[in-house]
C-alpha cells in the first residue's frame, strides 16, 4: 500500500559505542483506533507515526506549553498507540551527535501548543524529518485522512 520496505526488526544502529555512523531511517506506524484494521485495506485510517534513527524513535505530540512537543521513546513502543508496522525509508551516514543536533533544531519548530490534528500532527513531523534526512516522503496513506480534511475544509469555507 505504501512506498518503502516493511522491516520486522530494528536495525537502526547504536547511539553509543558504534564505529559506524550508518543508520537506517525507519518509519514506525501505529493505529489510533481498532477501526484501522478494516479501513486500512481501502486506504484510510487514523495513524500515529514516529521516526526511528540510531536506535531511538522520535515523535511529535500535543501539550499546552510553548516548548517542544518532540519526544523520544523506545522503538515500536509509543505509549497510547497500537503498533502496526515499520517501513524502511532509507539509510543515512550521519554520526549520532550530528543527528541529535538536527533533531534538537527541528524540535524548536514543533512546539506542543502548535500541534493541530489536521495541519500539524505527528505525521507532518515524520514527513519533515524523513525528507530532511533522505529526500524521500512517507507513504501517502499514513496522513491521507488529514489531507482530505484540509481539502474538505477549504471547499466549504
Amino acid at each position: 500500500m505504501g512506498a518503502g520496505e516493511e522491516v520486522s526488526s530494528s536495525s537502526s544502529g547504536n547511539q553509543n559505542g558504534s564505529h559506524s555512523d550508518i543508520t537506517n531511517v525507519i518509519l514506525n506506524v501505529y493505529d489510533l483506533t481498532p477501526i484501522n484494521n478494516y479501513s486500512y485495506w481501502v486506504g484510510f485510517g487514523i495513524f500515529h507515526s514516529g521516526i526511528e534513527v540510531h536506535g531511538k524513535e522520535y515523535g511529535f505530540g500535543a501539550h499546552d506549553f510553548p516548548i517542544s512537543g518532540v519526544f523520544e521513546v523506545e522503538p515500536k513502543s509509543c505509549p497510547g498507540f497500537i503498533y502496526r508496522c515499520s517501513i524502511l525509508l532509507g539509510c543515512i551516514n550521519m554520526p549520532f551527535s550530528e543527528f541529535r543536533a538536527l533533531i534538537e533544531s527541528v524540535a524548536s519548530e514543533y512546539h506542543g501548543d502548535t500541534y493541530h490534528l489536521i495541519s500539524k500532527n505527528c505525521n507532518h513531523f515524520t514527513e519533515d524529518m524523513v525528507h530532511r534526512l533522505t529526500g524521500k516522503h512517507i507513504p501517502g496513506w499514513i496522513n491521507r485522512l488529514a489531507r482530505i480534511a484540509v481539502c474538505y475544509l477549504k471547499a466549504f469555507k
